[in-house]
């Protein structure tokens, strides 16, 4: 088993749904991150696409300042060439001796994508992910590629120097539609799903198997989702309900409402956890729905204190999982608590770094300029 956090690069909150203990995104903070999930043992780190910085240069300013820390690189095969993506990975392969895997985003809001110049539908824009995929593994493995495809061509590319990595950096996707499973089978390595009850999960994980043995294949699964865990149930449920105490009827609304827009099956099927209601959110035992009220994509956290928590993910591994990419707000102070309180208590595959008795001088710090400071309302 493999635990990964996650880095906000579009800022850290302490709150759902409101400005109140905000945190910006600036290189000290996230590097603060980077340090901590580095030292604390976790199997890598997750850097988000989309609409905020960029997740190629952020992870690239973090290669000298950790040691071991495996960047996920999280990118969209409609905004590159396959060549030039080649490119990127193997020289980051390269520079960080190692340490890049990436996440295929395909993408799933229309709207957002337009903004970057994409104006596929759905169906079209896997199919573009798979004609990249083909150029990008072939060319990854030392193939001279002439590929004509309906959405790419690439006449004679090659890639001039090897990947540090055999055969090739490990590609991590997610996608619930049958275009996206079929994506998968046939040329991913770790299936990654969000944070779905165990019963889902499992069916995903059927389909996929299936879909992979007739291409050949087998792949790998992880599953992406938030943790909110205490050394009791009580306080845990209570962090839970902390977090999302300022989100009220209206801006779950107007959340819903944005998230309705998307064609992502996985996002529909997160939606329909909780139904924009916050009657009955626990959806499964220590399984929240919460965060997908405001939150898009991952909308579920695991909540308890460290031994139920662990339990509920021997279930999920016992169903194939073998990678949690988990988040947690602020994901600083909570990097050191979910290390402290469930590392100890899983068979984790990484060798653990001992956890510091006290946190490290730049975090006291930052906690005592900003957190002391009082809140002002939205």
């Amino acid at each position: 088993m493999e635990i990964f956090w996650y880095l906000p690069t579009q800022g850290d909150e302490r709150y759902l749904g409101t400005k109140i203990g905000r945190r910006q995104a600036n290189y000290a903070y996230m590097q603060q991150i980077a340090q901590a999930v580095d030292k604390l043992g976790y199997g890598g780190m997750l850097i988000g696409t989309g609409q905020k910085q960029d997740t190629w240069i952020v992870a690239a300013s973090l290669i000298p300042v950790t040691q071991r820390l495996r960047f996920l690189v999280a990118f969209r095969p409609a905004i590159m060439s396959p060549s030039l993506a080649v490119r990127m990975a193997a020289t980051f392969d390269q520079l960080s001796n190692g340490r890049i895997i990436l996440n295929v985003v395909t993408g799933g809001d229309s709207k957002e994508l337009a903004k970057d110049g994409i104006f596929l539908d759905h169906d079209e824009r896997y199919e573009l992910t798979d004609e990249f995929l083909t150029i990008w593994r072939s060319l990854m493995q030392g193939d001279e590629v002439t590929f004509n495809g309906r959405h790419l061509q690439v006449e004679g590319a090659k890639l001039q120097f090897p990947p540090v990595q055999k055969p090739y950096p490990t590609l991590y996707f997610g996608g619930s539609s049958d275009a996206a499973l079929q994506v998968a089978a046939k040329h991913i390595d770790v299936y990654l799903t969000w944070g779905e009850p165990p019963a889902q999960v499992a069916e995903k994980i059927s389909k996929v198997r299936r879909l992979a043995a007739q291409q050949g294949r087998t792949v790998r699964f992880g599953i992406r989702m938030h943790v909110i865990v205490r050394e009791t149930t009580q306080k845990a449920w209570d962090a839970a309900n902390e977090l999302i105490k300022y989100v009220d009827d209206e801006t779950i609304a107007a959340a819903q409402k944005r998230f309705a827009q998307s064609e992502s099956e996985g996002q529909r099927r997160m939606a329909q956890l909780h139904n924009g209601s916050r009657q009955n959110l626990e959806i499964s035992p220590n399984l929240w729905s919460g965060v997908g009220l405001v939150r898009g994509g991952a909308g579920t956290a695991l909540v308890g204190d460290p031994d139920a928590v662990a339990a509920r993910m021997l279930e999920y591994a016992d169903l194939g999982i073998d990678t949690f990419v988990f988040s947690g707000y602020p994901h600083l102070e909570e990097a050191y608590r979910v290390a402290e309180l469930l590392f100890p208590r899983l068979p984790l595959q990484t060798s653990q770094i001992a956890i510091p008795q006290q946190l490290p001088t730049p975090f006291n710090e930052f906690v005592t300029k900003t957190d002391l400071l009082k809140p002002q309302p939205v």
